[in-house]
């Protein structure tokens, strides 16, 4: 059973960065495609950057693009989000999906069998 793990969130002022990471336990990650998904205060759970099983297709939010880069490091059994210019409305609870194969339906929630706890990012003056 693959269990994701989350980790690197933080507060952060306004123009920082931070990067976030999800490894897993349980099964490797390197067979999975990875989704970010993020929920702010009061908001619906959104996608915000997906990555496919070689790493050589991704995805990103029109609300994130420009500003973050996913990568993945199959070698460690790791994905992550660096995350730059973080801007207040980036706050929020940061979650890592995974998926058994890739779609253009990326951004349905439904469509990923396993999830993590999720990391805090909070990005205040």
């Amino acid at each position: 059973q693959l269990q994701l793990v989350e980790s690197g969130g933080g507060s952060v002022q306004p123009g920082g960065s931070l990067t976030l990471s999800c490894t897993a336990s349980g099964s490797t990650l390197n067979s999975y495609v990875i989704t970010w998904f993020r929920q702010g205060p009061g908001k619906k759970r959104e996608a915000i950057s997906n990555i496919n099983v070689s790493g050589g297709m991704r995805n990103y939010a029109d609300s994130v693009k420009g500003r973050v880069l996913i990568s993945r490091d199959n070698a460690n059994n790791a994905v992550y989000l660096q995350m730059d210019a973080l801007k207040p409305e980036d706050t929020g609870v940061y979650y890592c999906a995974a998926a058994s194969f890739y779609s253009s339906a990326w951004a349905i929630e439904g469509f990923y069998s396993y999830w993590g706890q999720g990391t805090q990012v909070t990005v205040s003056s």
